[in-house]
């Protein structure tokens, strides 16, 4: 008796649309140059998945025909399409702790101290998607000092995706978004929304100023700030770009002020001479610099 041969695997299903190489190629490029993004080939099938949808939202049948569009400059709400869709906005109110445990023991009450014999106190949030980073913050200030809001305390919270602002600057969370506050926070700092949801109250709300930035364009700022958070931001660049972001935010921290940035980031070794670790991920600047200023305005 013979034994029947296994059967196949099952093919994979076809694409719903063609997309080459050279498409591939045409959006990691415009993604780099318009957002800093770093596309590997291996996250080609990620980019067709996220970007198959906005083809049929859309109604474009190919993606030479959606790329096209985009290079013409023609509709730039899509690039920011383009930029959500392919990035992820995880964030939650107190996501790494450990910082907030720094900002409250070590940081901030310095910072309030002036603040109470009216000096100027500037934080950053850059890259705060929709909102819970700079709420946390303005949550810990006023922890620390409830009358914060009267001094001169400025918390900046900026995002390139407009829709993730408008979000924030509405301040209103479904109870699964509220991971991370305590029941002392919910019921100082928030309102219920029903049926299940919570709005951010006055308090914090009033600390906090939204703007729409792209952080690899120019900077409407000036500082200085005393803090700056980026945080699982510069993991999406490629490293000079990277090094522009850093070197950045250097120009605009003030001396002996704090970069807070994600777990998985670190700064180069380039610039660890002008600043000095004081946690994980965290740091000090410890001097200025002979850069000339790279950004007009001010906050």
């Amino acid at each position: 008796m013979t034994l029947a041969p296994p059967p196949s695997p099952p093919s994979p299903p076809a694409q719903e649309f063609s997309f080459e190489d050279g498409d591939f190629r045409r959006i990691a490029a415009l993604a780099l140059a318009e957002f800093g993004l770093s596309l590997s080939e291996a996250k080609k099938p990620l980019v067709y998945s996220r970007l198959a949808r906005r083809l049929r939202s859309r109604g474009i049948a190919s993606f030479g025909a959606y790329i096209d569009m985009l290079e013409a400059g023609s509709d730039e709400a899509e690039k920011v399409q383009l930029l959500s869709a392919l990035t992820t906005n995880v964030t939650q109110f107190f996501r790494e702790a450990h910082h907030f445990d720094l900002l409250r023991q070590e940081l901030l009450p310095d910072l309030l101290e002036r603040a109470r014999q009216g000096g100027r106190v500037r934080l950053w949030s850059a890259g705060c998607s929709t909102g819970q980073e700079p709420y946390s913050l303005a949550m810990t200030l006023l922890d620390l000092e409830p009358k914060a809001a009267a001094f001169d305390i400025k918390i900046l919270a900026t995002d390139i995706d407009p829709a993730v602002m408008e979000r924030a600057r509405a301040g209103q969370y479904r109870s699964d978004e509220l991971t991370g506050l305590t029941p002392d926070h919910l019921r100082r700092w928030t309102r219920p929304v029903p049926p299940d949801a919570a709005e951010i109250g006055p308090g914090p709300r009033s600390l906090v100023t939204f703007n729409t930035l792209n952080l690899i364009g120019p900077w409407p700022v000036r500082g200085p700030f005393d803090i700056i958070l980026c945080r699982n931001v510069a993991i999406y660049f490629d490293k000079p770009t990277q090094a522009r972001l850093w070197s950045g935010f250097e120009a605009v921290l003030a001396t002996g002020g704090a970069l807070l940035i994600g777990h998985s980031e670190r700064l180069p070794d380039t610039m660890l001479g002008r600043f000095s670790t004081i946690g994980v991920t965290a740091y000090r600047h410890t001097g200025t610099t002979a850069k000339a200023p790279l950004r007009e305005g001010a906050l």
